[in-house]
């Protein structure tokens, strides 16, 4: 009998503890759960969807060529005054000052001097002065002919050259030739670029960037899109400043941004950045990023 009344005691004694338990927990949500209401709700990054500009690009090289150019023969013997070479000279400055003559610039320029072949240029005694004007940049692109369609006369472009690694150079093409290279499979284009300093020495090889599909459009940040499987998201602001998950469909990548097909609209807010620090239906505290 007193062994009944023991195992009857501790199984009292044990549901007692579980009761205490699951109570105790209860209380202690309750408590945390208060405790973190009151907190303010996280501040994130929103951005404001608006247009963009967007293109798509093709690369190519090309060898840089003056716009202007023209060589003169003199004899060393004839020069009265030493040549100032690597001189950037204007319209009507005397380049070389000779016994017989006064050699005076054509149009603004470079002082250069060619190298010296006896047989093709002259004798030893003589020098092959040049005069470049690269303030504009000449290059002839060959370009596959699998881009026929979207290659015309005033496309812009960007040009880079390894002494200047962070420059770039705009410019646009000039001509199209009208008919396919059978040799090459390629299509013949001249470009022109801006090179108002002369930094771009004729000669040089360019990397160039030729744009095509320019047009505006919605922008998303590529730090605001979550990928799952074949689909993206993003977090969008919505009333009361909660966060409502929304499919998006993009287009074309251009600088750290997407352009936006479908799933939003102009002026619609959203997250651009920290997305792991939030969830749908969260409340948050908007900081719009300066565009």
């Amino acid at each position: 009998m007193k062994r009944s009344k023991k195992i009857a005691t501790a199984i009292i004694i044990f549901f007692l503890i579980i009761v205490v338990i699951i109570v105790g927990r209860y209380a202690i949500g309750l408590y945390f759960k208060k405790k973190f209401s009151k907190r303010p709700p996280p501040g994130v990054i929103v951005e404001v969807i608006t247009n963009k500009s967007f293109s798509q690009s093709l690369e190519s090289y090309c060898t840089s060529l003056s716009s202007k150019t023209t060589s003169f023969k003199i004899k060393k013997d004839e020069l009265l005054e030493q040549i100032s070479f690597n001189k950037k000279v204007n319209k009507g400055d005397v380049i070389a000052k000779l016994s017989s003559k006064t050699i005076t610039a054509p149009f603004s320029g470079v002082i250069g001097k060619r190298g010296i072949s006896g047989s093709s240029l002259g004798s030893e005694n003589t020098i092959i002065l040049t005069l470049d004007d690269s303030r504009k940049i000449l290059c002839d692109l060959k370009i596959p002919e699998v881009y026929a369609a979207i290659l015309k006369k005033d496309l812009k472009l960007r040009a880079t050259f390894s002494a200047y690694k962070d420059k770039t150079y705009e410019g646009k093409i000039e001509s199209v030739a009208s008919r396919v290279d059978p040799q090459t499979r390629s299509i013949l284009a001249r470009a022109k670029i801006n090179n108002e300093n002369s930094e771009i020495i004729p000669g040089s090889l360019l990397e160039i960037e030729i744009l095509y599909n320019e047009k505006n459009a919605l922008s998303v940040p590529d730090t605001s899109i979550m990928y799952e499987g074949n689909k993206k998201f993003i977090y969008k602001i919505i009333e009361n400043n909660m966060i409502k998950k929304t499919e998006v469909e993009t287009g074309i990548r251009n600088s750290g941004n997407l352009e936006v097909l479908s799933g939003l609209n102009e002026g619609d807010k959203i997250i651009a950045e920290g997305l792991t620090k939030v969830r749908p239906g969260m409340k948050v505290k908007p900081i719009i990023k300066s565009q």
